[in-house]
């Protein structure tokens, strides 16, 4: 399954290739935006004042590597201490559900996401990567806002605190 699933992967990277994972704003912001696969949204915030306000935006699209690569990157980023997380979650795999319950739970003895629905939130960083990222980290939970307005509303709420 591992093979065809890498295969699909490779097909939906020349098919539907998106270059833009991330942008970066501000390097002293303790904030980071993830829009899931609102990349409508990913595009209206890094072209936004936002940018001054949050270290960076970034998309998540899948329940397994794309965590395991925003976690890897949040952790050597020791500026980012809250990830507030917007858009709509990818249908079928996801992720902003994964990431929520990882936050929440974290991983069993075989690295899968607890209480995950996603088809195979199996992580592959290490138990201690997960225990500094959660030690670091608060998520906010806004998934489901894709309005430019509501989204810079909990930015400058979080500004605030």
């Amino acid at each position: 399954m591992n093979l065809i699933e890498n295969i699909l992967g490779e097909i939906c990277k020349i098919a539907l290739p998106i270059n833009d994972e991330k942008f970066l704003g501000n390097s002293n912001s303790s904030i980071a935006v993830c829009t899931l696969s609102s990349m409508k949204l990913l595009k209206e915030i890094s072209n936004s004042p936002l940018m001054s306000e949050i270290a960076l935006v970034g998309r998540l699209l899948s329940e397994n590597k794309g965590i395991d690569s925003l976690i890897r990157y949040v952790i050597s980023q020791k500026n980012i201490k809250i990830i507030l997380v917007c858009g709509e979650d990818t249908i079928g795999h996801r992720p902003g559900h994964s990431l929520l319950k990882l936050y929440e739970n974290g991983v069993d003895s075989n690295s899968r996401i607890i209480d995950s629905s996603s088809p195979d939130p199996v992580l592959t960083i290490t138990k201690h990567q997960i225990q500094i990222f959660h030690k670091q980290i608060t998520i906010i939970n806004n998934i489901g806002k894709t309005d430019i307005l509501e989204i810079k509303q909990s930015i400058n709420s979080l500004l605030r605190t």
